[in-house]
């Protein structure tokens, strides 16, 4: 008898087991229904999405589609994420983009810790970046730079330094060896162009034996002599810097609270 029941408790645990995995990779990142992408593109974009949302535990999720009929942007894209069961642990971390055919629209909608993570500022970084491919018809260019700085922006918030404004934003690399190349190549034609000036200004100036060439007599006349203490006080405070706003949020009409921000392309 105990070891049926033990059969059974396995069993059990086995199916929910089964239940939670299913449920948890039900979703798929990239829904293409305004098929905007090829099937090697929407294949390498899924297994990076997958890639990204399963190292952070932050869904990722691209969406395109042809329109979205009567509702605005913004509450398609939360109805989107709520309704199809995007979103990881108690609070939904996450994150989806949006594309809307019809309206040339993109949105980003945040949820849980994607909150957080994009910030109002983030969002419209991330869409400056995103707005030239999405423009030019570069679908998969702007998708993948799209999940690059998903990548980026919520790894800095979990080392503690959400970008909330331009001063946040990671640093690339310096290019030395281009900038000092660059700027040895433009000393180089300032000097050339001041040589060839002065070449030019010499041209009439002949060699003289004696100083007083240079003056012409009794042009100088000193008639009165005056001391004068020229000064001005200037007072400058710095300016502070902006640190952003954070991320503002709404509720959806799941009863969810969302962050989010879009534009057109």
């Amino acid at each position: 008898m105990k070891k049926i029941y033990s059969w059974l408790i396995m069993a059990l645990l086995i199916c929910t087991f089964s239940i939670t995995a299913f449920a948890a990779g039900d979703s798929p990142r990239v829904v293409d229904d305004a098929d905007l992408l090829s099937s090697s593109e929407e294949k390498e974009l899924t297994e990076k999405l997958d890639k990204i949302s399963e190292k952070h535990q932050v869904d990722v999720v691209v969406v395109t589609v042809d329109d979205i009929g009567s509702s605005s942007v913004r509450d398609y894209a939360d109805d989107y994420y709520d309704y199809n069961g995007y979103g990881y642990g108690s609070e939904y971390d996450g994150v989806l983009l949006l594309i809307n055919m019809s309206g040339r629209d993109w949105y980003i909608s945040t949820c849980g810790y994607g909150i957080k993570a994009f910030t109002d500022y983030g969002i419209d970084y991330i869409g400056n970046q995103i707005t030239p491919e999405l423009g030019d018809g570069k679908y998969a260019k702007a998708f993948d730079e799209f999940a690059d700085l998903a990548d980026t922006f919520i790894q800095s918030a979990k080392d503690g330094k959400p970008i909330r404004s331009k001063k946040d934003l990671p640093k690339g690399p310096f290019p030395w060896l281009k900038a000092i190349c660059g700027s040895l190549l433009l000393a180089l034609l300032i000097a050339i162009i001041r040589i060839l000036c002065l070449f030019g200004e010499l041209k009439s100036v002949r060699k003289q034996e004696r100083a007083d060439y240079y003056t012409k007599e009794g042009s100088m006349h000193v008639t009165d002599r005056r001391e004068f203490f020229l000064y001005r006080k200037v007072d400058r405070t710095k300016k502070p810097e902006s640190s952003g706003s954070g991320s503002s949020t709404h509720v959806s009409s799941s009863g969810r609270t969302h962050g989010g921000g879009g534009g057109k392309f």
